[in-house]
């Protein structure tokens, strides 16, 4: 679903409604307003006021760039703001981006924005990128899933690629963003020479998929941990995403303990 195809606040709603799978007699009762007024926002009949808006965002779960949109569409200011990483009402937030990574070291840990796009990174990710054809480094799915990028060096391949795909589409159905929707189309055509499983099932003793990774003549195996910004007001900070990688192993720890001596 491309939510910009109708610019209309009702048409938003009503797409953004459906998506959720939501009647409008549900979304009514959720959002405590009656039916026919939910129906005559959506056709138009009603304009809704900027406390309406927000209301009916809220219990459709919009993610906060999509609630902008809809205050847009209806005449209204956005109210949520959008900042860089490097501007000065960001300064706590990128010193807390800044001291996750660094205190992760020598285990990898990175930042990506709603699109997979790397915004910072740690030198344990710099080390186990080593290699890789630079023009794929700006985004970290193409990076991991691509030929030229870390594919190769991955020993579960299939197994990482079907977790990381399933995440994406995961997301897709969140957000509804035609970008990602782009970059899966643009991901599932890369060679794959390893079974990939429909549905993460758990073997002997597994509890998470880990990412089993060659470097040089080791294997390391990371499991991984997903931080997001617990209450966010802006659109920078609630798109942002620090996937942080800890040993899987005893023997990755001890390996990975080197590079801190």
């Amino acid at each position: 679903m491309t939510v910009t195809a109708q610019r209309s606040v009702g048409g938003l709603l009503r797409q953004w409604r459906e998506h959720r799978r939501l009647s409008q007699q549900e979304l009514s009762i959720q959002a405590e307003i009656s039916t026919r007024h939910i129906s005559f926002l959506e056709t138009g009949r009603a304009n809704p006021s900027r406390e309406m808006v927000l209301r009916l965002a809220d219990h459709l779960d919009l993610p906060l760039r999509e609630r902008n949109r809809l205050l847009l569409a209806a005449g209204f200011a956005p109210v949520y703001g959008e900042s860089t990483l490097v501007s000065p009402r960001m300064a706590a937030v990128y010193d807390a981006i800044r001291r996750i990574l660094t205190g992760h070291d020598p285990y990898p840990a990175v930042v990506v924005d709603r699109h997979w796009n790397l915004v910072d990174a740690n030198e344990g990710i710099t080390r186990l990128a080593s290699g890789i054809d630079p023009d794929l480094l700006g985004n970290v799915l193409r990076a991991s899933l691509h030929p030229d990028g870390l594919a190769p060096r991955i020993v579960n391949l299939g197994e990482w690629r079907a977790h990381l795909l399933g995440r994406l589409r995961r997301q897709i159905a969140v957000t509804a963003d035609p970008e990602l929707s782009d970059l899966y189309a643009e991901l599932v055509t890369y060679p794959c020479d390893q079974p990939e499983p429909e549905i993460e099932l758990p073997g002997p003793g597994d509890i998470l998929v880990p990412l089993r990774i060659r470097y040089g003549d080791r294997e390391l195996s990371f499991l991984s941990t997903i931080a997001t910004f617990g209450t966010p007001l802006d659109v920078t900070v609630a798109e942002l995403a620090i996937e942080s990688f800890f040993p899987a192993d005893d023997q990755t720890r001890r390996e990975m303990s080197e590079f801190a001596d």
